[in-house]
């Protein structure tokens, strides 16, 4: 008797084990789902095979061959389309010429196929359905039988009212060549759907056979589980490819070349499976356990209800419980990976990671260090154990994040506030951010805090609007400026200021461990409109402006809006100063917002040729958020930031004669050489924005300054500002008579390199403190990162936040020199990372 093994399914139920292998080859106690499968039916002597696939086939047939390593021969038929169960079986009847069996490779049953054979003779059945008893049948096809066994009705996945039976159909036949010939060749049948059903209403010999044993539908990574705790519970007997071993505990398997440590004995409990060349390093815990070829296992490593599969190495003291690890997995230190969480091929789990109850992560993917991981991580490559960088959340939209994860971090941002507070909440033009925007407003009232919602807003304005009263903190959704196919979602305080790292750690705590605030059904949050916010802007906008000189000057002004909510209020603003606005890209769309001008050397070379053919006082790039400008002089030559920099340095310098001016520490010493011509002093910060504002929010600044174009006059609002940058600019220009050309070529000359080097995370604290020990007998500070003061020159090392690289900054007042000490400090960095390896 020949049987037809259904081989083709692509297992989307039991993602992510099916990723990188077909369902049928899904390791089963070290041996392919399948193998058991064929192993039954030759057991009752059927040993001509018919496998149909589909997915992934070439696995199946290099594992399987012909089939004379297992006894059995084997056919392979390999449909070019989906034809259903019963349409695959058509494709092959020029091989079934014969009665036959139909069984799925994906069932975990010791069923007696024998009986089923002997009971469709002795009916003289057509087709014989195998049936058996089950306690829960409503996810099952039901099969209604008389006393003879005829089939007299089927039930697909019943209601409770509707289960007259608690038999179900299995998925194993044995039927008659001739029943092929109701499958129409070439089009989608399926045997439970049509065939059968077909044959119930012609009357036909269609009969179920109800047998007793062990049976698993192995259509989810619960049931996979739950049939691999099955086999350690005695329930089903399978082979093993592995021989008894003596144990102190429990029953031990091992493979050829297993072995445990000799002179630490592991507490072995259950049944434990340990197959070909794995080790077990040291003394561990083992609890019902399997572990595939190749494995090892560090000291102290306790695995219970653990299913390993091939080259999977766990380092010390961490913990598996009930959890799936696929092939070449690395799991560091005292990780921690909970009931039901699956692990797919090749990810790799840094120490003291966390994976959470019955997640999954897909193959390839990197877990940092410290990470806790409470939701299914699929797409994106990485899970961080920091979700925040600085004040700003960021990921790839709709993968990274979605609504259910931006609705979880709102509750958690919400829990941290004060119970019925106000927070403001705004967004760029882009569909994304308002999708984002709006589930994270849900979590927020989910934990009673109100929302005011600005709707879409350029940055300055929600930040201005913080500075005054009433709303403990801000959030803002944008397209992200640095990855367009990502959303940035940006936390503020109740001063318009980034939220500070504490702050940022105590939302990602309650984060991971949802620990969220749940008001009680009648106490949610609000969600309320603030009609008058442009108002107030509108309104401390002009007051800090000199309007008469910027008036009386009426000066010609070109602006490229880039698309950005700042073009709904920049133009308005200049017009009613007096100025001659010449506006460029303009429109706000939902599909389209600007790009950073790195990206978009085409736009800025329009601005300059349009600010030289319309002879304007100057350009001014808007950054999409607001916050970032960009300056083009009179004869169309765009500024860098550094030089957009220190020519409004200069400006103030010369309009103000007082007080101070903020930039970071990597800055160029010409800040200093302004300054000083003036009588103003220079406060230096870290280069982080926080820092920055913080110190603008001294009375006694008149301007701040971070490395990326972003600047803030506090005489109007101490965050930065592209849009008062814009009419401040004209304002200085006016009062102290220059165009942005004079005042650049008036500039000392000072010559500034810069260069990052690759550096990982694991390395910054050596490089940082080899830098320290290098300038012992130099003058140095230690502000951000490690900056040496060589007489007039100076040089900079400085770990970025973030990025997996250090920056390498000098300057000097010839060309050569700054280049040859940002090499030498290059190549010092260099040769300490490979110290430190």
């Amino acid at each position: 008797m020949k049987a037809v093994i259904m081989a083709g399914g692509f297992g989307t139920r039991i993602h992510p084990l099916t990723i990188d292998l077909p369902k049928p080859m899904i390791p089963l106690y070290n041996r392919p789902i399948m193998l058991h499968i064929i192993e039954l039916l030759k057991k009752h002597g059927i040993d001509e095979l018919i496998l149909l696939l589909y997915h992934q086939p070439m696995i199946i047939k290099n594992f399987f061959g012909d089939g004379s390593e297992f006894g059995v021969r084997i056919t392979y038929v390999t449909p070019l389309e989906d034809f259903g169960t019963a349409g695959a079986v058509k494709m092959a009847a020029k091989h079934l010429d014969e009665r036959f069996m139909i069984i799925s490779g994906d069932l975990l049953t010791d069923f007696d196929l024998s009986k089923s054979m002997a009971f469709h003779q002795e009916k003289q059945a057509k087709a014989t359905i195998t049936l058996t008893s089950v306690k829960d049948p409503l996810q099952f096809g039901v099969v209604i039988t008389n006393k003879d066994g005829k089939i007299t009705k089927f039930l697909e996945k019943p209601g409770w009212g509707e289960v007259f039976s608690d038999t179900i159909n299995t998925g194993i036949y044995v039927l008659e060549p001739e029943v092929l010939d109701m499958i129409p060749e070439g089009e989608n049948r399926d045997w439970s759907k049509d065939i059968f059903p077909l044959m119930l209403a012609n009357d036909d010999a269609l009969f179920g056979c109800s047998l007793d044993g062990y049976w698993a539908d192995i259509g989810n990574t619960d049931a996979y589980l739950e049939a691999c705790q099955d086999i350690a519970a005695g329930r089903v007997a399978i082979n093993l490819n592995e021989k008894p071993a003596a144990s102190a505990g429990g029953q031990l398997y091992l493979g050829d070349g297993a072995q445990l440590a000799r002179d630490e004995k592991s507490l072995v409990e259950g049944m434990v499976v340990l197959g070909d060349n794995s080790q077990i390093l040291g003394k561990s815990r083992l609890i019902n356990c399997v572990v595939g070829r190749n494995c090892i296992i560090e000291d102290g490593v306790e695995l219970k209800d653990a299913i390993l599969w091939d080259n999977v190495y766990i380092k010390k003291n961490s913990t598996v419980s009930g959890a799936v690890l696929c092939n070449n997995i690395r799991v560091g230190q005292k990780v921690i990976i909970e009931e039901g969480a699956v692990i797919a091929e090749e990810t790799t789990i840094g120490d003291e990671a966390l994976i959470k109850k019955d997640v999954k992560i897909w193959p390839r993917k990197v877990i940092e260090g410290g990470a806790i991981v409470s939701t299914n991580l699929i797409w994106g490559e990485k899970w961080r154990k920091s979700i925040f960088e600085g004040a700003i959340v960021r990921g790839l939209t709709n993968v990274e994040l979605t609504p259910e994860f931006a609705a979880k971090l709102g509750a958690a941002y919400g829990s941290i506030l004060p119970k019925d507070s106000f927070v403001l909440s705004g967004r760029d033009s882009v569909r994304a951010s308002r999708m984002l925007k709006r589930s994270f407003a849900g979590g927020l009232l989910s934990a009673g805090i109100n929302v005011r919602d600005t709707k879409m807003i350029s940055l300055p304005v929600l930040r201005y609007k913080l500075t005054t009263f009433g709303e403990v903190g801000g959030i803002q959704f944008r397209q992200s400026p640095e990855e367009p196919a990502a959303t940035d979602i940006l936390f503020y305080d109740a001063e318009g200021i980034e939220i500070s790292s504490a702050t940022a750690k105590n939302i990602e705590r309650i984060f991971f461990k949802e620990n969220f605030r749940r008001v009680h059904y009648t106490d949610p949050g609000g969600i309320w409109e603030i009609p008058r916010i442009y108002d107030y802007y509108h309104e401390g906008f002009l007051r800090a402006l000199d309007t008469k000189a910027i008036a009386a000057a009426a000066p010609k002004v070109v602006v490229d809006l880039n698309h950005s909510p700042a073009g709904e209020l920049l133009p308005g603003l200049l017009n009613e100063l007096g100025c001659e606005v010449i506006e460029l890209n303009s429109q706000v769309t939902e599909t389209r917002t600007g790009t950073p001008p790195e990206q978009d050397a085409k736009a800025m070379d329009q601005l300059s040729r349009i600010v030289v053919t319309l002879e304007a006082k100057a350009g001014f790039w808007m950054g999409p958020s607001g916050e970032r400008m960009r300056l083009v002089d009179e004869s169309g030559q765009l500024l860098s930031d550094i030089e957009a920099m220190t020519v409004l340095t200069a400006l103030v310098c010369k309009a103000e004669h007082r007080d101070s001016v903020v930039v970071p520490v990597s800055a160029p010493s010409v800040i200093e050489l302004l300054a000083a011509e003036a009588g103003m002093l220079v406060k230096r910060t870290k280069n982080d924005p926080r820092a920055i504002v913080e110190s603008a929010k001294d009375r006694r600044v008149q301007f701040a300054a971070s490395m990326e174009g972003r600047f803030a006059f506090p005489c109007f609002q101490h965050n930065f500002d592209a849009l008062f940058t814009v009419a401040k600019t004209l304002e200085l220009l006016v009062r102290t008579g220059l165009s942005i050309g004079q005042v650049r070529k008036g500039l000392p000359k000072r010559f500034y390199e810069h260069v990052e080097v690759s550096c990982s995370q694991e390395f910054k604290g050596g490089i940082m403190r080899k830098m320290s020990e290098d300038s012992v007998d130099l003058e140095a500070s230690f502000i951000d990162g490690v900056r040496i003061q060589l007489k007039n020159d100076w040089a900079l090392m400085l770990p970025d936040q973030y990025r997996p690289v250090a920056h390498v900054i000098a300057e000097s007042a010839d060309e050569k020199r700054a280049k040859e000490l940002v090499e030498t400090y290059r190549k010092k960095v260099e040769k300490w990372k490979q110290e430190l390896q």
